[in-house]
């Protein structure tokens, strides 16, 4: 499909931090038919929607913001649809989503890319009751087996992308995997984190480990306090951080590990900071990053902390093991296991050298094997491929 992509995007050098993160590209704006008003880049001719039907913060909705203005870089008409998005990703507003009932300039459909159920389930329903021509796409990050509703819906997909191989055993249908890549130029180490510290309010002279994610038992966010209770009073130039989103329903599940904390005297040193959009300044000031989780789809945590050039304490689950490269950029534990993570922790926390080393590496390792832009190549070859074929 010679028309979806015009022009390849170019290979650029990775800076330490960029000043500026998501202009607009001025010869994406050119080459995918669309024209600028102020910030924000509207869609004239859409040929891919990538649907986001959930408000809240997720790993979904930050792949989405990702992906978009890199895919538009590299000549993709992609737009998209729904709320909990930043204003400046080029969009359709649902009441503008009748445009989707008729055939785009020069092709015979768009492609609707899903990532969640409900957004399979408006494909179906754009497709088969409104007539509109689309193709389907959807990306499961799931390890475990799927409801049969989701299966009957997968099955319905007319391409499907898996995010790691163990995603791929539980599928059941034909599939391309593709592992989430990461915006390096978002996510990369800062040259002076002292000052990082202070923009946050934390003490520069403190070094400090996070816990990234939803504040809930399937995180792990028990393990990584009842750690931090284990190790921080016998070094008092650390504290943790725990960064993200408590939803009502784990409310007392929060109110319990503060409580916890309070009783260990460490109140002060073990601080909840809620979740953040600008979630990058959390990772440059730290450490040490550990991913206790007791089970997850794929998990972003890990390449966004390497990426920043922190090494990573992780649980095997998702596909942690096929992000870190063990003993370089950090270590993987057996899930829901204190006592191993308390181990793999001490190390790291107590040899400066072994951070300094494996942070460096990380950094090697993410800008090598996952750029952001390989996975929006990796896609947009499949969009070529169902572009390609002959209408349904």
């Amino acid at each position: 499909m010679s028309s979806l992509v015009s022009r390849r995007g170019e290979q650029r050098s990775l800076p330490d931090c960029p000043q500026a993160v998501g202009a607009t590209s001025r010869v994406g704006a050119v080459e995918t038919g669309c024209h600028a008003i102020g910030s924000r880049t509207l869609p004239v001719e859409t040929q891919v929607i990538a649907p986001n039907f959930k408000w809240r913060l997720s790993g979904v909705t930050s792949t989405i913001v990702q992906l978009v203005p890199q895919m538009r870089k590299m000549g993709l008409a992609i737009a998209v649809l729904g709320p909990g998005l930043p204003e400046s990703l080029p969009r359709l507003r649902f009441w503008e989503s009748l445009r989707l009932l008729r055939r785009p300039a020069g092709q015979r459909f768009r492609i609707w890319h899903a990532r969640r159920n409900t957004e399979m389930v408006g494909g179906l329903i754009l497709r088969h009751v409104f007539r509109a021509p689309l193709k389907l796409v959807f990306t499961s990050a799931s390890q475990r087996q799927h409801k049969p509703f989701t299966k009957w819906l997968i099955r319905r997909m007319d391409a499907v992308v898996a995010t790691s191989r163990k995603t791929a055993a539980y599928l059941d249908v034909p599939n391309t995997v593709i592992m989430h890549g990461i915006d390096t130029e978002r996510f990369c180490p800062v040259s002076d984190q002292a000052s990082a510290k202070r923009a946050l309010g934390l003490d520069p002279a403190m070094q400090i480990v996070g816990c990234i994610g939803r504040i809930r038992r399937q995180k792990g966010t028990d393990l990584f306090v009842d750690t931090m209770i284990r190790l921080l009073p016998n070094r008092p130039r650390w504290m943790a951080v725990i960064v993200g989103r408590t939803t009502a329903e784990h409310a007392a599940f929060e109110t319990e590990l503060r409580q916890r904390i309070a009783g260990a005297g460490l109140s002060d040193r073990i601080r909840f900071v809620g979740e953040h959009t600008a979630i990058q300044r959390w990772y440059q000031v730290l450490s040490l990053l550990i991913a206790p989780q007791r089970w997850e789809g794929f998990g972003l945590t890990p390449l966004e902390a390497m990426a920043c050039g922190v090494p990573v304490v992780a649980a095997d689950v998702g596909a942690f093991s096929e992000l870190i490269v063990e003993g370089k950029t950090g270590t993987t534990i057996e899930p829901d296991d204190l006592e191993s993570m308390i181990a793999a922790s001490t190390r790291y926390l107590d040899d400066a050298a072994l951070r300094e080393a494996s942070g460096q590496a990380a950094v090697e390792h993410v800008r090598r094997n996952f750029p952001l832009q390989s996975e929006a190549e990796n896609l947009m070859a499949v969009y070529r491929e169902l572009m390609s074929k002959r209408a349904a």
